[in-house]
């Protein structure tokens, strides 16, 4: 650096102050360091669920979905409210990545207890703009992002009506191993 370019850094610096507390602060590794490769119990817990760009769902799009396999019947009998509820999770008036990070856990801790039939509360919004219609269509992609997930859709009245979803999830292994068990034990 000669001279001149000294003083003008001196300028441009002069009102900043620097770090008192380096011991906080985040450092950027160089792009040819690799991250250390973590446990896969560690990196199935990371948060995959998107943010960012949103594609708005109107207000006067019922959400469903049903994954490909998946019977008719099964998705009616839920939207029917006909599946005993096994856990529900309340999303209203939290902030976006509050709802992320709450969907998250919730499917996570779902899948790990084996439950199946889901109730997640997201709100009711005037118009499509609104912070309630913002985390139902985020829940529309993000439900789909879980391998788990077979169906979902509007709830009844009961639970929230539009509101509200109904989520079902696949059984687990060990729920379909005693399943064939016990209808083996009737079949003999």
């Amino acid at each position: 650096m000669n001279l001149d370019d000294e003083d003008l850094f001196r300028d441009a610096m002069g009102d900043v102050t620097p770090l008192k507390d380096t011991a906080s602060t985040l450092w950027l590794k160089s792009p040819s360091t690799k991250a250390p490769r973590r446990p896969e119990a560690e990196a199935e817990n990371e948060n995959f669920l998107t943010r960012g760009y949103l594609d708005i769902v109107p207000l006067t799009t019922p959400l469903e979905y049903k994954a490909d396999g998946i019977q008719q019947g099964v998705l009616e009998k839920l939207r029917k409210g006909e599946y005993k509820l096994d856990a529900s999770l309340n999303l209203l008036r939290q902030p976006v990545e509050t709802c992320r990070q709450a969907v998250f856990s919730f499917m996570m801790q779902a899948r790990k207890d084996g439950l199946r039939n889901l109730l997640i509360i997201h709100g009711k919004g005037r118009n499509n703009e609104s912070h309630a219609n913002i985390v139902r269509s985020y829940l529309a992609r993000w439900l789909r992002q879980f391998d788990d997930v077979q169906t979902f859709c509007v709830s009844q009245p009961q639970h929230g009506g539009a509101g509200a979803l109904y989520i079902g999830l696949r059984k687990t292994d060990k729920a379909r191993l005693d399943n064939r068990e016990r209808h083996a034990k009737r079949s003999r």
